[in-house]
C-alpha cells in the first residue's frame, strides 16, 4: 500500500489536535478545484472561516498576500479570520468600527458571543471626521459594555488605514476586527483596496467582518 496523501496527513494531524483541544465533532473534508470556488460552494454550513495569509504563492515577507486571499474573502459572504504563520491566543483585541451597517452588525456579534469573552476591546473609529461619529461611537461603546466588555472607546480623525496601524502597534493589539473590502471591486482595482493593504502589513490575526 502507498503512504497517504501529505493533504490527508495534515487534515488528520489538525483534527487531532481539536479533538485534544475539547471539539467533540470535527469534519473532515478534502476538494481539488479552485479554492474560491470550493470555499463558496461549503459556505452554507460555515458560521466562521479560518484563513491563512501566506501560502505557498507568496513569499513571508510583510508586504505579499497569498494571492487566493482576495478573491476568497470577495468570493465568501460569512466573517473570515486571517491568521499569519505564528499564532497565539489573543489578549487585546482592536475593533476597527466606522459607523457602517457592516461594522455595527461586527459590535452586536462580538457582543453576543463567546469568543471574545474576557477580553479588553479597544474600539477605535477613524476616517473623514463626521457629527455623528461620537454618537455612533458611543452606540458601540454602550452595547459592549452592556454584555460585560472592558470597552476603550477613541476616535481619531485621519486616513484610517494609517491610523489603525499606528494604534496596533501603540496599543499592543494582537487581534483586528474590522470591515471587509467596502468599495466595489472595480473602485478597489482603480483606487488600491485598504482591506488588502492593512492585510499585507498585518503581523496579527484580523477578524474580517462580511
Amino acid at each position: 500500500m502507498g503512504r497517504p496523501p501529505q493533504g490527508r496527513i495534515f487534515l488528520n494531524r489538525l483534527r487531532e489536535r481539536a479533538v485534544a483541544a475539547g471539539v467533540k465533532h470535527v469534519d473532515v473534508r478534502q476538494r481539488h478545484g479552485a479554492l474560491e470556488e470550493t470555499l463558496a460552494e461549503q459556505e452554507q454550513g460555515v458560521r466562521l472561516l479560518v484563513l491563512g495569509c501566506r501560502g505557498e504563492a507568496a513569499q513571508t515577507s510583510q508586504r505579499d498576500l497569498g494571492r487566493n486571499v482576495e478573491a476568497v474573502i470577495r468570493a465568501l459572504h460569512k466573517p473570515i479570520l486571517t491568521v499569519t504563520e505564528s499564532f497565539t491566543e489573543p489578549k487585546r483585541v482592536m475593533i476597527a468600527f466606522d459607523g457602517s451597517t457592516i461594522t455595527r452588525r461586527g459590535v452586536e456579534m462580538v457582543a453576543v458571543s463567546p469568543l471574545f469573552r474576557g477580553l479588553p476591546i479597544y474600539l477605535l473609529m477613524s476616517g473623514k471626521e463626521s457629527q455623528d461619529a461620537p454618537k455612533q461611537l458611543q452606540w458601540a461603546k454602550t452595547t459592549l459594555e452592556a454584555a460585560g466588555f472592558e470597552v476603550t472607546a477613541v476616535l481619531i480623525p485621519g486616513d484610517a488605514q494609517s491610523v489603525i496601524a499606528k494604534t496596533v502597534k501603540e496599543q499592543s493589539v494582537d487581534m483586528l476586527i474590522m470591515g471587509a473590502f467596502g468599495h466595489s471591486p472595480l473602485r478597489s482595482l482603480l483606487l488600491g483596496s485598504k482591506t488588502a493593504d492593512l492585510l499585507r502589513s498585518s503581523t496579527i490575526p484580523t477578524l474580517l467582518l462580511r
